[in-house]
């Protein structure tokens, strides 16, 4: 499979890195400053991609060494499938590793160190959410790590780094980000839960059970668009967001409908686009305002 390191990268979570930085950016337009550093923002970029790719790779590599992933529904895994060797993952998630080292260290010259203070937590947030002998995403701990790394963290950073301070706004537009984020994992993990429940993997989603669980993607995504309006108070065209429901239509009728396996695929696909959209109009009306 020649695009094997594509499939590796897990495309469909890509959003959840891509939001935050342009959220977080366009937080920042309009606040007292030297205006947008548009290389900043491109570095974040890189970064919070970097970091998400490797994230991949290594919960790829650590799942595929512990054969969690022999048995799966979802789509295919480089380690366990054996279109790649563990080393050449390993080394894949550490190249990855080092784009986003490389852009971090820019912006940490750029800013100040306490930006290589957050990217090293980002970095062991990642590595520890499958690596390591006790991985928090086996306890049921992901779904925080996503919130606080690919919200809060990923959103306000890429305000921190126009502005060299924290805004209330950033902080408030952190949350539907992370709210979305939040969910992308949610819809993942319920796919996984039969399998996961049987290798000893103790998501959130298995804890929870089927039912709570999407109930939690529901929570998440209409949570997301109930804060539209309070951001809006600060901007109103914040809420341009609000057209985006549009698309969180059928993802929230196939989890009502109780759509399993395969389906949920579909459903991740639909949640990333989602996030897209929502992410794309919160920014342009946070801009547009300033």
């Amino acid at each position: 499979m020649t695009n094997r390191w594509i499939v590796g990268a897990r495309l469909r979570t890509l959003p959840a890195a891509v939001v935050p930085v342009v959220v977080g950016t366009a937080a920042a337009v309009g606040e007292p400053g030297d205006g947008i550093r548009c290389w900043r923002m491109v570095a974040a970029l890189v970064v919070a991609l970097a970091i998400q790719v490797a994230t991949n790779y290594v919960n790829d590599y650590a799942d595929g060494v512990r054969g969690t992933d022999d048995v799966r529904v979802g789509p295919v895994r480089l380690v366990a499938s054996g279109l790649a060797t563990p080393n050449e993952v390993r080394l894949a998630a550490g190249v990855a590793a080092l784009v986003a080292a490389v852009a971090g260290l820019a912006l940490a010259f750029a800013v100040g160190p306490e930006v290589l203070v957050v990217g090293v937590a980002c970095f062991l947030a990642g590595y520890f959410y499958t690596g390591g002998p006790k991985p928090y995403g086996y306890l049921g701990l992901g779904e925080v790590f996503v919130f606080v790394f690919f919200g809060l963290v990923a959103t306000i950073g890429s305000c921190y780094v126009q502005l060299d301070r924290i805004t209330g706004l950033a902080l408030g537009a952190a949350f539907p980000v992370g709210f979305l984020a939040t969910a992308l994992l949610v819809v993942n993990n319920l796919r996984d839960i039969p399998t996961d429940a049987r290798t000893g993997k103790r998501t959130l989603a298995v804890r929870l059970g089927d039912g709570a669980t999407r109930a939690a993607y529901v929570g998440l995504v209409v949570g997301a668009f109930a804060a539209v309006p309070l951001l809006a108070l600060r901007r109103s065209w914040a809420l341009l967001a609000l057209v985006a429901f549009v698309a969180a239509l059928r993802p929230l009728g196939r989890i009502a409908k109780g759509a399993t396996g395969r389906t949920l695929i579909v459903v991740l696909g639909e949640t990333g686009r989602l996030q897209l959209a929502f992410g794309g109009l919160l920014a342009l009306g946070l801009a547009v305002s300033g």
